[in-house]
């Protein structure tokens, strides 16, 4: 057994063998905050699920759902600048009326139906703008729908708007956007991660109901560490990238944010599935990830009994916070008193990622981003010959670290450097896609915190990009592997007013989402003692 450094109040839940006994569990989150939550805060409910009920059964109506989370988007908005752009409000509650025309005449609706969702702004939608958060992609609206965006809506979705992004993705705060520097709803001085740092935000306040993210190397699941949210990684494929603006092809998902990990199950249900736009997109059955969703009281006393899980040793060594520490070992605890049985797991190719996962992504993002030239898309900047208009659109509309990461990727492709850096880059991403196979296959779920620090102060690392670049430690070998995960809140520790939240990332074998899906949502629905609803709106929001 790990040890653990947990409080350990108590959980009740009820055995399905007879609802008049009660099962007590001596454990709860990690909470140092200074203004802990109640020990009886309720664990979160699926927006979801209860939005498709109270609208078929008429407790309440598409528009004025629709009304409240547009009020609280624009109220909170200037605090927050989550988003670059935000549907108009005809617009939206024109397409709630619809929705509302329709459940009166008893038609058909989707699972998504009434659902407020914000989408990226590098993944494709045609009726608004698609910049991927840089000057040179300027007012740029594509003619076409990301096929992700196109389930969504078809399932009844309504996008809200387009959130705010490092500049390509390229970022794990979103100060590198080129328009706009989001703040976290957990204490406006401090970034909400990156590069999905407007989609978390905007979950996290509750300015949306969930939010399609991005992750190459862990921008999903950093900024839902540090925005207190679910970020849900899927598998490599399962999800098609058409209508994402590319950065590193080979290690790009579109993945899912949500209050809870039925939000985020159901999201990916959604939009998953094969594509015959992406020729990477997977031909595999999408399982019913909504059967995992067990209600609590349904549950068994050790409902995870037989369970192996692998803490990866690497991730609770030097460089981490000691109280993401704490967290993670309270979580392991967690665990294994809902029946898991719990080892530490030695990966020696973990801290190897980083950098192998670096040369890779800037030498794919150099050859993606070589189509933003000023001729086919984009902003246009003029000059006396072919090249120097190729060359003044480009320096005028790309920020800085876009062009590092170019210039870096450019430098390990050229002649006599290939095989020194991309080619061994390469060779180390297969050495480390086979050790997380050894691990799983030993092991149903691997463990480790999904950043090595809750959410630090706007600027603070804006000028020290390796010290930025570390941060990504606890997430790239993922994207390496194309391996499935999911990151959920596991404690709250002291910073801001009221604490930041910490993240735990649970990482399964390729394409069994189902499995992480129903371990995450155990977990997430008997932790007690931490409210994750933000203090900015914590007083008008319940779970």
């Amino acid at each position: 057994m790990l040890s653990s450094s947990a409080q350990t109040p108590r959980l009740l839940r009820h055995s399905p063998a007879t609802a008049a006994t009660t099962t007590t569990f001596t454990l709860k989150c990690l909470n140092t905050s200074p203004i802990p939550a109640s020990a009886a805060s309720p664990p979160p409910s699926s927006q979801i699920i209860t939005t498709h009920t109270s609208l078929l059964s008429g407790q309440t109506s598409a528009v004025d759902l629709a009304k409240s989370f547009l009020q609280r988007l624009r109220r909170n908005e200037p605090k927050l600048s989550s988003f670059l752009y935000v549907s108009p409000d005809d617009s939206v509650l024109k397409q709630a009326e619809e929705l509302d025309n329709k459940i009166r005449n008893n038609e058909e609706v989707g699972a998504l139906a009434g659902v407020l969702v914000g989408v990226k702004d590098n993944i494709c939608t045609s009726d608004m703008p698609s910049t991927a958060g840089s000057r040179l992609l300027e007012n740029y609206r594509p003619p076409f729908d990301a096929t992700a965006v196109r389930k969504l809506r078809e399932s009844g979705a309504i996008v809200v708007g387009k959130t705010n992004l490092d500049e390509f993705g390229m970022g794990s705060t979103t100060e590198g956007s080129g328009y706009q520097v989001t703040a976290n709803p957990w204490d406006l001085s401090r970034v909400p991660g990156g590069s999905s740092g407007g989609s978390a935000a905007a979950v996290s306040a509750r300015q949306c109901m969930v939010a399609l993210g991005s992750d190459t190397g862990g921008s999903v699941r950093q900024p839902a560490s540090f925005c207190g949210v679910v970020g849900l990684k899927p598998t490599y494929g399962r999800v098609s990238r058409y209508g994402l603006v590319a950065y590193a092809s080979s290690l790009d998902v579109i993945g899912c944010f949500g209050s809870s990990v039925a939000d985020a199950g159901i999201l990916l249900q959604t939009i998953s599935g094969y594509d015959n736009f992406d020729a990477t997109s997977s031909t595999r059955e999408v399982p019913n990830y909504a059967s995992q969703f067990v209600p609590v009281d349904y549950m068994e006393s050790k409902p995870l009994k037989g369970l192996k899980v692998g803490v990866i040793q690497e991730t609770l060594e030097s460089g981490v916070d000691s109280e993401v520490i704490s967290s993670v070992r309270s979580a392991v605890s967690h665990l294994e008193e809902l029946g898991c049985t719990v080892t530490e797991v030695a990966l020696p190719s973990f801290l190897l990622g980083l950098p192998a996962y670096y040369i890779l992504a800037s030498s794919e993002s150099s050859s993606n981003l070589s189509r933003y030239d000023g001729v086919r898309y984009g902003n246009q900047v003029f000059g006396d010959e072919l090249k120097a208009l190729y060359g003044d659109s480009r320096a005028q509309g790309l920020g800085s670290e876009v062009k590092m990461r170019i210039l870096m990727g450019t430098y390990a492709l050229s002649a006599g450097y290939y095989d020194a850096y991309y080619k061994r880059a390469q060779q180390v991403r297969t050495i480390i896609r086979n050790s997380f196979k050894e691990a799983l296959d030993k092991n149903d779920i691997l463990i480790s915190p999904a950043a090595p620090s809750v959410a630090y102060k706007i600027g603070e690392k804006k000028n020290d990009p390796l010290a930025m670049y570390a941060g990504d430690i606890m997430t790239v070998n993922v994207n390496l592997a194309g391996l499935p995960a999911l990151v959920l809140p596991c404690g709250v520790v002291e910073g801001g007013s009221t604490g930041l939240p910490v993240g735990l990332q649970m990482i399964g074998a390729a394409f069994n989402e189902e499995k992480l899906l129903r371990i995450g949502h155990i977990f997430e629905q008997t932790l007690q003692g931490c409210s994750f609803v933000p203090p900015l709106v914590a007083d008008e929001w319940a779970y």
